[in-house]
């Protein structure tokens, strides 16, 4: 994940990782108590839970995971008076390539992500809920073990919580580290001990049919992290934070080739992508240019610099107005990031400087999905084995014509035919690459001569 910050940028407004790397800090209760830690959890019993749901609404919180869905919509989803139990995940499986901030919350601030869930739980009426925590993350495990054990002891969990008459377990379920299982219907089938085979969608919405085939909430750990933030100031004042539609801070992770990639919470849309590389992470390295930028980790569509986009913006009025813009003027917000034909994601920020190779960047994208296919749907399962075995012999020197037309062939029939989302994950970065960067393509299959030296992906390496 590269050099990690240690030292807040000015430019950040650092909400939930307030604590990440602070000095003397622990993830123990008392240092989240010399903090204010579970004050929020007090305010929030003294509320009824559906003004709770209102204020995360009145907030704009959208999902941190991935999908940015608004999280007070689909709390909202729980039917009022619902009879069967309603149950509450945390999604920790944090698998999306060049993702790396909800672990830093796990081992450093866990009692954070516990205060989230059990408001989140008291909203939505949940009495029991599960942390699915990812297979890989061992000591992250055994982080929120200790921190779950230390909110039972002071009455946070387990039998009439704080007095209140709510009853909570939370328990952790570790995952074996598989991609799937970030998407939360596959999800929810490994947490039933089967195999994580994504649902389809209708009618097997978690809210309505999800664990045990009762009404359920899948929340990211980032998203969960917020809503102890929105009780203590309320909805219309997070509101205020960001920009409308896109309110709050984001957690973006830089990699790649900037001079200071590292984690950094930002407003959302508060900077741009020129910003954030140029300013926050101190520029490119010396004496490169930026070439693309992958903004919302590796499922995300590949930008390219120079490239202009139509961003609409709203103007004081109500009215709308459009401009023209270059990729570095783009907010770093989903809006925005979607009107540049790509999308925030899960905030996984993938910058490329002129020293690398887009087929070999490709072929490594390929490779991990390949891998990662749950095989359930035939498009994935071979479409993704087929376009890694492509760009893999456009590197071995075995290239021909129509290669690059084969590629997107192959995407364009995988896209939009799978029962999730991971067909989109997979297509979506051939397909992008193949249109940005088709004259990289293009002469492989002119040259049709091995890539020698090309693991790192450097352009200059080719022969």
């Amino acid at each position: 994940m590269g050099t990690v910050i240690r030292t807040p940028h000015p430019r950040e407004k650092r909400i939930i990782f307030k604590n990440i790397d602070r000095p003397g800090y622990t993830p123990g209760i008392d240092s989240y108590f010399a903090d204010g830690g579970y004050e929020e959890l007090r305010k929030a019993f003294t509320m009824k839970p559906q003004d709770i749901v209102a204020e995360v609404k009145a907030s704009g919180l959208r999902g941190r995971g991935g999908a940015g869905f608004p999280c007070g919509a689909k709390w909202g989803f729980i039917r009022p008076g619902e009879t069967k139990p309603v149950y509450l995940i945390c999604n920790a499986d944090e698998s999306e390539p060049g993702t790396f901030k909800d672990r830093y919350i796990i081992h450093q601030d866990p009692h954070q992500l516990l205060e989230g869930m059990i408001i989140s739980c008291y909203a939505v009426n949940a009495r029991l809920a599960y942390i699915y925590i990812r297979g890989e993350f061992p000591l992250g495990a055994k982080i929120l073990e200790r921190a779950l054990a230390e909110a039972r002891a002071h009455g946070f969990l387990g039998k009439n919580v704080l007095g209140t008459g709510f009853d909570l377990e939370i328990y952790i379920f570790r995952g074996a580290g598989a991609y799937i299982c970030g998407e939360e219907t596959g999800l929810i089938e490994s947490l039933e001990g089967k195999r994580p085979y994504p649902r389809i969608k209708p009618p097997y919405f978690p809210a309505a049919l999800g664990l045990y085939m009762a009404p359920t909430i899948v929340n990211n750990v980032e998203t969960l992290c917020n809503v102890k933030h929105i009780i203590r100031m309320g909805g219309a004042e997070y509101a205020r934070i960001g920009r409308p539609n896109n309110t709050g801070t984001r957690v973006l992770c830089v990699s790649g080739d900037v001079q200071k990639p590292g984690y950094y919470e930002l407003e959302v849309g508060a900077i741009t992508l020129g910003e954030l590389i140029h300013d926050v992470c101190s520029g490119l390295k010396p004496g490169r240019k930026l070439k693309a930028v992958i903004p919302g980790g590796s499922s995300a569509k590949v930008l390219r610099a120079g490239e202009r986009y139509k961003l609409k913006t709203k103007q004081p009025d109500g009215s709308m107005a459009e401009r023209e813009i270059g990729i570095e003027e783009v907010p770093m917000d989903f809006d925005s990031l979607a009107a540049a034909g790509s999308m925030a994601g899960s905030g996984g920020v993938i910058v490329m400087d002129d020293s690398r190779d887009m087929v070999w960047a490709l072929n490594n994208i390929n490779e991990f999905y390949a891998h990662e296919s749950c095989g359930q749907c035939t498009p994935c399962r071979e479409g993704s084995l087929w376009m890694k075995k492509l760009t893999a012999r456009m590197l071995d020197g075995g290239a021909v014509p129509a290669d690059p037309d084969t590629l997107k062939s192959v995407a364009d029939n995988i896209a939009g035919r799978t029962i999730c989302a991971f067909g989109e994950a997979c297509a979506w970065p051939t397909q992008s690459f193949v249109a940005k960067f088709r004259d990289e393509f293009a002469g492989y299959a002119a040259r049709n001569v091995p890539a020698g030296g090309h693991g790192n992906g450097n352009a200059e390496s080719q022969p």
